[in-house]
């Protein structure tokens, strides 16, 4: 299994020790500190290493309590970390316990972001027994920290490991479930004026690791050499870029497992049978219906792009109808969804599973269907329940 990064999110009022206990966990001054309120304004990400975890980002944030106008905007910023993390501290000190942390654990139990609790400072006062016995009834852990003196910082770390998911750092299989040793798998991969110069895209790179890591055998080549390949060998499963699908499939017998990079993505992501459920919700788009286009990346875009153009286009010819389009790059907020028909999610190779299914969740709570590209494309070239077939089995 392979380790993926694990976001942490440092939540608190202003002046809680918030980047100074950041620092005692890294064991090195890695965040500005400073005695003035507010010295932390926009999120800022911190990469350290944890043992029992490995590869974390911690997201140090401004104070939950900021006031003004640009207080409130700091706020709005930091209440967009919740999107973005697999754990989160709450960090209190003075025995300070009110509303603002109140408002904060709701979100997180919204989001299902597991979190502990934190006073820090306790070299100034320690939690008081009253207090301590009302954080409990949160059924979560509560430590008594010394950033300053670095009491009570390997308790912490331990209550992490202890808290943070798995999933957060294992990385599931891509194709190890559905593929055997000394299988053959061929990779489809079309090098247009997308693909980037001299290398392959991550999900191409990702999935040729796995397949090696389940001991396959695997082949990579261009649309225009398929059938050549096909009519020598018979593989146990052919891959596509989802935007080749109308050519290859109609290559690749019926009787060869098919499908694509983003479909696999999706299901390693999660949300795999939410993405199963909503795209025939395609075949109900009326006219002025708004698409939601999720991109996990941010990349120049060029004619050639699939989620720019050739999606649009391909929904536009198969419902006939004037459909609208908005675009969310990376993980930017997501707009008004009142008026949202249809969201659909990229491959997400750049973006953790958790990232993924809070944006997905957002949707969801609306009631509005969702999709993924490949899964999208298959829809309307007619193939869907081909390429989604292996992994119902």
């Amino acid at each position: 299994m392979k380790t993926k990064r694990v976001f942490i999110g440092i939540f608190g009022r202003r002046n809680q020790g918030k980047s100074s206990l950041i620092n005692a966990i890294a064991g090195q001054d890695i965040a500005i500190v400073s005695d003035i309120p507010g010295t932390t304004t926009d999120p800022v990400k911190k990469s350290i290493e944890v043992f029992g975890i490995g590869p974390v980002v911690f997201v140090d944030t401004a104070g939950i309590d900021d006031t003004g106008e640009m207080g409130e905007k700091r706020i709005t910023k930091t209440k967009e970390v919740l999107k973005t993390i697999d754990v989160a501290v709450i960090v209190i000190s003075e025995n300070t316990f009110g509303k603002e942390e109140k408002e904060w654990i709701k979100d997180l139990n919204y989001f299902a972001i597991p979190y502990l609790i934190v006073h820090n400072k306790s070299d100034k006062e320690s939690l008081t027994d009253t207090l301590k016995h009302h954080l409990e009834e949160f059924g979560v852990p509560v430590l008594e920290c010394s950033s300053l003196q670095n009491k009570g910082i390997k308790e912490l770390i331990d209550a992490l490991v202890r808290i943070t998911p798995p999933s957060a750092y294992i990385s599931n299989t891509f194709v190890g479930d559905i593929v055997s040793n000394g299988d053959l798998i061929v990779l489809v991969m079309p090098q247009d004026s997308e693909a980037p110069e001299g290398r392959l895209i991550l999900p191409q790179v990702q999935l040729i690791r796995d397949i090696l890591d389940n001991h396959a055998v695997v082949v990579g080549l261009q649309p225009q050499e398929l059938k050549g390949y096909i009519d020598k060998q018979k593989p146990n499963l052919v891959i596509t870029d989802s935007q080749a699908f109308d050519f290859v499939s109609k290559i690749v017998p019926v009787s060869i497992p098919l499908s694509s990079f983003s479909i696999i993505l999706a299901r390693a992501k999660g949300n795999f049978e939410d993405y199963l459920k909503g795209t025939p919700a395609i075949s109900s788009l009326k006219n002025g219906d708004k698409i939601l286009m999720l991109e996990s990346c941010t990349h120049v875009t060029s004619c050639e792009d699939i989620g720019r153009h050739k999606i649009p286009r391909m929904l536009r010819s198969f419902t006939g109808k004037d459909l609208r389009f908005e675009w969310v790059t990376a993980l930017s907020p997501l707009p008004d969804l009142d008026d949202i028909n249809l969201g659909i999610q990229c491959g997400a190779c750049m973006v953790t599973q958790k990232q993924v299914s809070v944006r997905m969740k957002q949707l969801i709570d609306k009631q509005i269907p969702i999709s993924n590209y490949g899964m999208a494309i298959a829809y309307v070239t007619g193939i869907f329940d081909r390429v989604t077939e292996i992994f119902k089995q």
